[in-house]
């Protein structure tokens, strides 16, 4: 009798296609919250328009605010939250990449795509958390009268200065550089924080959020200071986040953009009306 020929199943079809599996995911996760941040889902501007309508740093446009219900809560909640996974995945590709191939060689290599995709929604897990202390944060900064209403911007040029300085200043934090060094050395972080089985992928994908929220937090509180849905600020913050954890030499690249951003905080503050 002649060999019996091996029937290849669906796990093991998707086994032999897990890094293409993971990349799909994460394209069409980053599409489809870069669509649902561009269009303003919900919201009374799409983010096209509050582009167009964007002023300078802390000029204030006179608007009236929407109500805070719980219904309004959420939707802003999921506008940050949609948001960040829209800024903050790309950057996050290489890690999760790298912790799928690892554990295609372990001994659940058929599970590898799955316990990638199950890495990545940890990591989204992390930036949830962050997007519920930014909404609770901005129903303050709109109810203390410190926001620009719909615009979500700030609307004291004094206050964004800070804000700036503020921000500047952390990159010159050992608690910044500790995070980034995690971000920025995935094989380490993968050996260290090493976890087994489906809850295991989720609680090392949500402690690399942790690391990258660290990281990153600050930076993505300056949306207060250019408009919440201001595309060129996302975009910009975007691509910077990426080059941070991926540019040689960080260490300088972040201290260069620490300098930068004391430097114009203070013209902000020195030229507040």
């Amino acid at each position: 009798m002649g060999r019996q020929q091996h029937i290849e199943g669906p796990a093991e079809r998707l086994a032999r296609h897990d890094q293409a599996v993971v990349i799909g995911a994460v394209v069409f996760v980053v599409l489809l919250s870069a669509l649902y941040t561009v269009f303003g889902v919900g919201m009374e501007m799409s983010a096209v328009e509050m582009t167009r309508m964007a002023r300078p740093v802390g000029e204030p446009m006179p608007m009236a605010a929407a109500a805070w219900t719980p219904a309004y809560a959420v939707l802003i909640f999921l506008m940050w939250w949609i948001m960040m996974i829209a800024m903050m995945t790309p950057s996050a590709a290489p890690v999760l990449l790298l912790y799928t191939a690892v554990k295609k060689t372990g001994s659940r290599s058929a599970q590898a795509p799955l316990l990638g995709l199950l890495f990545l929604s940890g990591y989204l897990l992390a930036w949830a958390g962050f997007s519920i202390a930014a909404t609770a944060l901005q129903w303050w900064l709109e109810t203390a009268g410190l926001s620009n209403g719909p615009m979500m911007s700030l609307s004291s040029r004094a206050l964004c200065g800070a804000l700036l300085l503020a921000a500047g200043a952390y990159q010159f934090t050992p608690y910044k550089h500790a995070c980034l060094s995690h971000c920025r050395l995935p094989v380490q972080f993968l050996t260290a924080h090493n976890r087994t089985g489906l809850a295991g992928a989720l609680l090392i994908g949500a402690h690399h959020g942790t690391y990258c929220l660290g990281c990153c937090w600050a930076l993505m509180l300056l949306l207060f200071a250019g408009g919440l849905m201001n595309l060129y600020w996302i975009g910009g913050l975007a691509l910077y986040v990426l080059a941070e954890k991926y540019a040689p030499n960080g260490r300088l690249f972040t201290a260069a953009t620490g300098g930068l951003l004391i430097l114009a905080g203070l013209y902000v503050i020195a030229t507040a009306v």
